[in-house]
């Protein structure tokens, strides 16, 4: 069921970063003001981190890599004020722990959300947490919500878009999500390469493509397998501006119109669960996403997300900047609308 493959972003950070950080997007601005990047309110909700242990075993495993391994507390801070973060919402990247057994799953989830709480309570205010889960077993993932929530006070759950070839939507999530429901939890989700779709491209890696695509595969599951309808309370956040699933829009709402049986499963309609749904600007905080993204749906279900350490904080504010935001529009994107679905950040 889990994806064992987990080299995409080691592959691809490593060639393509240097170069991407100082080529122009169109439309970008070259440096916004230091008073406008120095305003210290915005609220990161893509932001990973790399616990000690979980990273020392990924060594063991020969998957882990740059910028993972160098990774600290020290780095993601001054990243944030660079940028104007006061909040960074935490959360592991793929593989999280896919690619460890059941046991091991358990215990490396474990360790990785109570550091993310340790880091919470070290730096009051600095930082949040998505919460990641032990999915090889269904169990164990459901003792993890409530002791995340209840005992660590996570602010979230983080999951993948996909386990092995097994999207969200995949009735062997049911509980999990069932439970996020009746907690009316929010549900941030990662993008991954399924084990269907790695290596199709000589030199270009998963991340490029597949992760994109991956986001929509999960999308487009959870809204025709009948989950979100189910699950009206889960705040779900999806990366990357929810990757192709704008440019997807049409074909998507002509589903239950060709197969009738679909109907039933979203009964609000396709538009109603696509536009509830939060998405974050992390790798697409540029013209071309950002206008399709906002095509679909309003500025209120706009996060900011940085997907530091993989681009600079710093990167995403400029991109939306440069999109010519109003200075009220781009308050409720870095910082209001995440207040609203976290509350305690308000303070």
């Amino acid at each position: 069921m889990y994806c064992t493959c987990t080299s995409s972003r080691r592959k691809f950070i490593s060639g393509l970063l240097g170069g991407i950080a100082c080529t122009a997007i169109p439309g970008k601005a070259a440096s916004p003001t230091p008073a406008v990047l120095g305003n210290r309110d915005r609220i990161d909700t893509h932001h990973h981190f790399f616990a000690p242990s979980l990273l020392e075993i990924m060594v063991e495993k020969k998957i882990a890599a740059k910028p993972a391994l160098d990774w600290s507390v020290s780095a993601t801070l001054n990243d944030m004020n660079r940028a104007g973060t006061a909040t960074a919402i935490l959360s592991a990247t793929t593989p999280q722990v896919s690619f460890l057994n059941a046991e091991l799953a358990k215990k490396f989830a474990r360790e990785n959300n109570e550091y993310a709480a340790k880091l919470c309570d070290q730096y009051k205010g600095r930082f949040g947490s998505f919460a990641m889960l032990p999915l090889q077993n269904i169990d164990d993932a459901l003792k993890e919500i409530e002791y995340s929530m209840d005992v660590l006070k996570a602010d979230g759950i983080g999951l993948l878009t996909s386990y092995g070839d097994k999207w969200l939507g995949h009735p062997y999530f049911t509980p999990v999500m069932e439970e996020l429901n009746r907690r009316k939890a929010i549900l941030y989700t990662h993008p991954t390469a399924a084990n269907c779709c790695q290596n199709l491209l000589p030199d270009t890696p998963p991340t490029v493509i597949e992760y994109g695509t991956d986001t929509s595969r999960t999308i487009v599951n959870i809204i025709f397998s009948g989950t979100a309808a189910r699950t009206p309370d889960v705040k779900y956040i999806f990366s990357h501006a929810g990757g192709t699933i704008p440019f997807l829009t049409e074909r998507l709402q002509m589903m239950p119109v060709l197969d009738p049986k679909l109907q039933a499963r979203v009964p609000n309609g396709v538009m109603h669960e696509l536009q509830r749904f939060y998405y974050d600007t992390a790798w697409t905080s540029n013209p071309y996403a950002l206008s399709s993204l906002l095509k679909l749906v309003k500025k209120d279900q706009v996060l900011y997300g940085s997907d530091y350490p993989y681009r600079t904080s710093e990167d995403n504010v400029q991109g939306l900047i440069a999109y010519g935001f109003s200075p009220s529009d781009l308050q409720q994107i870095t910082r209001n609308n995440a207040v609203k679905l976290i509350p305690r950040l308000k303070v």
